[in-house]
């Protein structure tokens, strides 16, 4: 469990690092790419044993029996997060943005509306928008530094044409846990305008001490209008698999996603399902636990140095390995913010309007890379700020 080893990912067709230049104007030579979500580790020996012995078999056809795959993941949802289910309830998907898009075709119609809680995952919205949804905002509130929901204005929002409502929890990009008591108030809101509740769930394994993830599954009363969105990806850093999974209990949300499925006619690739049925080991759990314990020094030592920066603040993250930073104190455009972190810092970033109403002077920084490379950042952002200090 190497962690602090660099990887050089440059001319490997990786979107984070090849196609920041084009996107960024950051060049890969010299700068640093902490934008798309995955971490520049290698996963566990494991997931690297079970596809080398693919490779060594040296024959890749049709995949059959998900007896293995499905019992993986079942034991992982049990023994991490206390959550037990039949096998039959998952659907694989070709990753979670693809699941969203087939609930969307599943459970809405077009011009419905599609409720998320913003700033939230710049691919909800686009997604909605694509299929023909309208986008339901609805911000949440930026309590000191710690994001909550307003249900009262929520409510007042709703016209009777929203059919759907899409959470992050853990929330991406601020990093929050959701208590139980604020998922019962989300059930709760769904019941009240009768919308179908899909929970991406992505990013549940990488949480910090001090906070206490709950499976949406485990809320009483959601069941009947609940799809739970998980997967192997941001966890193992095999995004590039494309395997999530739609856990689906009720039967005739079921029965509806399945439709959906059947005439897309998707089914997952073979090195998907060989990469997590390995990650969903003990061996993965062990080095998903080093993991959040190596990712967690990194926010430690992200946020000390960027909070020494007037105007700068870094939300506190609770889970995932996205860092949030209002840049609001400092009084500057977006333009020129971005000015700076990318042609004086020269690191890549998420830039914050893209995730809806509340990112407007915010950029989003991925710390799941190698230490040295988070202390380079701090400097060059102290660096590129430092009139303001």
């Amino acid at each position: 469990m190497k962690f602090d080893t660099i990887i050089d990912r440059r001319g490997t067709h990786s979107s984070k690092w090849d196609g920041m230049e084009k996107i960024y104007g950051v060049s890969p030579e010299d700068g640093l790419s902490m934008w798309v979500a995955d971490t520049d580790f290698r996963p566990p020996k494991c997931v690297g044993d079970a596809l080398q012995g693919m490779i060594d078999h040296g024959v890749f056809g049709y995949f059959s029996d998900e007896t293995d795959y499905r019992a993986a993941i079942c034991w992982w949802m049990k023994n991490r997060h206390g959550w037990s289910f039949d096998p039959k309830a998952i659907f694989t998907t070709h990753g979670l943005v693809n699941a969203v898009g087939i609930c969307l075709e599943a459970y809405t119609a077009p011009d419905d509306g599609v409720v998320i809680f913003t700033p939230v995952y710049h691919a909800f919205a686009r997604i909605i928008s694509a299929s023909g949804r309208k986008v339901v905002e609805c911000p949440l509130v930026d309590n000191n530094g710690r994001y909550e929901m307003d249900f009262a204005a929520y409510d007042a929002k709703m016209t009777g044409k929203e059919t759907m409502l899409i959470l992050c929890s853990p929330h991406n990009p601020g990093g929050r846990v959701w208590t139980r008591g604020e998922l019962e108030a989300v059930v709760a809101f769904a019941i009240r305008h009768d919308l179908t509740l899909v929970c991406d769930e992505i990013h549940h394994d990488v949480v910090f001490d001090g906070a206490k993830h709950t499976a949406m599954p485990l809320i009483e009363g959601v069941t009947d209008r609940l799809v739970m969105l998980t997967a192997p990806s941001k966890t193992f850093n095999i995004a590039g698999a494309y395997t999530g999974n739609a856990i689906i209990e009720d039967p005739d949300l079921h029965q509806k996603f399945a439709a959906r499925m059947s005439a897309l006619s998707l089914s997952p690739n073979s090195f998907g399902l060989v990469a997590t049925t390995a990650a969903y080991s003990p061996e993965g759990a062990e080095w998903v636990d080093s993991l959040v314990a190596y990712i967690a020094e990194n926010k430690r030592i992200f946020d000390e140095g960027i909070n020494a920066i007037p105007g700068l603040k870094s939300m506190h993250l609770e889970a995932t390995y996205l860092a949030w930073v209002d840049f609001a104190g400092t009084g500057m455009s977006m333009s020129e913010i971005s000015e700076r972190v990318a042609k004086v810092a020269r690191i890549a970033t998420n830039q914050g309007p893209t995730f809806g109403t509340g990112g407007e002077v915010h950029l989003r920084f991925n710390i799941g890379t190698q230490r040295s490379r988070i202390q380079e950042a701090v400097s060059r952002m102290q660096a590129a700020f430092g009139d303001l200090q």
